[in-house]
């Protein structure tokens, strides 16, 4: 049986919203190749929309009401991509062994 820290947290979810998790034990294995794969799509497309964030804060009068809406709700996909990214990161990280 595997246990919970055995699962990578994918970067996507599945159903419902629903946490999506890769049992595999092979670190280079397709599905953890394709994960890696998604993982660096998505920070690389949240570093491209923060850069256009910033630079419709900087044009305020270009930027109308919708258009900053639409960029709200994009930057909080990104934010909550990232953070799923970093969740995922932290558990595979080696926990050292303390006396």
């Amino acid at each position: 049986m595997t246990t919970q820290n055995e699962l990578r947290l994918l970067s996507w979810a599945g159903p419902e919203g629903r946490p999506c998790y890769l049992s595999a034990d092979e670190q280079n294995g397709y599905m953890s190749r394709l994960a890696d794969h998604i993982e660096a799509m998505q920070l690389g497309m949240a570093s491209e929309l923060l850069e256009h964030a910033l630079q419709a804060l900087d044009d305020e009068a270009a930027a109308d009401e919708g258009d900053l809406s639409l960029l709200a709700a994009q930057l909080a996909g990104a934010l909550r991509d990232v953070l799923r990214v970093a969740t995922s990161r932290g558990n595979r990280l080696a926990t050292p062994e303390y006396p």
